[in-house]
């Protein structure tokens, strides 16, 4: 008994003094237990990598025993592939910042995609998985970027605190935004500023006392939740997503095919047409995103059916392949029939399917 005491208090001695320092490392669960009782919050990072910053960045959030979603600019995570690498490695989530830090509302619509879909395509390729998550540059959004995000399969992140750390605060009040934050709440830092390092340490300490910890950022609702243990990469949700390819569907209707261009899929060619397989729901709320395209420039329409219910509509108005995303549909747990139905064929407007992601 007496040595376990005395253990204990060397531990806490061991924390006063790193709080002294102003650094503190977790080296056992002694000295730091992780407490969550109140919750999860997401601490993000945009603009990285950077050489001069990202790798200390990394270090210090690891021996502080946090998680975070790094918002990486498309031309440095182009110039920086090992430092993408890196974050992943870390069990860090990865999400898309644009390609260059545009102003985003004051580009047209294809300049908008290029921005968008450029940097989900080199993440991509230096991850293996492309982003879920989207923070538009300063904050900024409308209707058309909205729209775009979701063609790209991304859910628009913004953050309910401002650490300022843009704005040459100091470390001392980037601990006190972070100070505010609650249950749910995401703050705003960036990958450059040495003064968001520093302090990062009292962060730490400061979620710990209020038993706050932190979280991944939920593709259906934007807000921090628990991580589910996954290694990063994506952003979102790692390890939870459920993708399932058209062509291992059942197939139904009169002119359902299987087909291999411009992808391998199922092409249905007539009105109620559908594919269906059953998936087991554990909770009731959920993203679905379809990849498909319609078999020329008319506009196609697809509903998700589950459980029998019309739950939404997919749209798909040309032969380039997309992605489409219903957000936050809710629906029944257990085995759920889910379908995919054509149902605005008029002879020509025939529609490819290529696979279902449910997140």
């Amino acid at each position: 008994m007496i040595k376990a005491k005395a253990g204990k208090w060397a531990a806490i001695g061991t924390l006063v003094v790193s709080l002294f320092t102003g650094s503190l490392a977790i080296s056992g669960t002694e000295a730091f237990a992780a407490s969550c009782t109140n919750g999860y919050v997401g601490l993000t990072f945009d603009d990285g990598p950077n050489p001069s910053n990202t790798a200390t960045l990394l270090n210090t959030l690891k021996q502080n025993g946090l998680r975070a979603t790094m918002f990486n600019l498309g031309q440095n995570a182009q110039n920086n592939p090992s430092l993408v690498r890196d974050q992943q490695a870390a069990g860090m989530w990865i999400g898309n910042h644009s390609w260059s830090h545009p102003h985003m509302t004051q580009l047209s619509s294809a300049q908008m995609s290029t921005e968008i879909a450029s940097t989900q395509q080199t993440i991509q390729s230096i991850t293996g998985t492309a982003p879920k998550l989207f923070r538009p540059p300063y904050g900024e959004t409308n209707a058309t970027l909205k729209s775009i995000e979701a063609q790209n399969g991304l859910t628009e992140v913004i953050w309910n605190v401002d650490s300022q750390d843009w704005n040459g605060a100091t470390t001392a009040q980037i601990v006190a935004a972070a100070g505010r934050l609650q249950n749910g709440d995401v703050i705003l830092m960036h990958d450059q500023y040495q003064t968001t390092v520093q302090a990062i340490p009292q962060i730490a300490q400061n979620l710990q006392s209020r038993g706050l910890c932190s979280g991944m950022i939920s593709t259906s609702t934007g807000r921090a939740v628990a991580p589910d243990g996954g290694s990063g990469g994506g952003g979102g949700t790692p390890g939870t997503a459920t993708k399932m390819e058209a062509e291992n569907m059942t197939k139904g209707g009169q002119y359902t095919s299987t087909i291999s261009s411009p992808f391998t899929g199922v092409a249905l060619y007539a009105n109620n047409d559908l594919v269906k397989y059953t998936q087991n729901f554990t909770t009731g709320t959920h993203n679905f995103s379809l990849r498909g395209a319609s078999s020329n420039s008319a506009m196609a329409r697809v509903d998700l059916k589950i459980g029998g219910v019309t739950k939404g509509s997919f749209y798909f108005g040309g032969s380039s392949p997309t992605v489409y995303t219903l957000n936050n549909i809710s629906h029944g747990t257990g085995n759920q029939e889910i379908q995919l139905v054509c149902t605005t064929d008029n002879g020509t407007w025939d529609v490819y399917l290529d696979y279902l992601e449910i997140n």
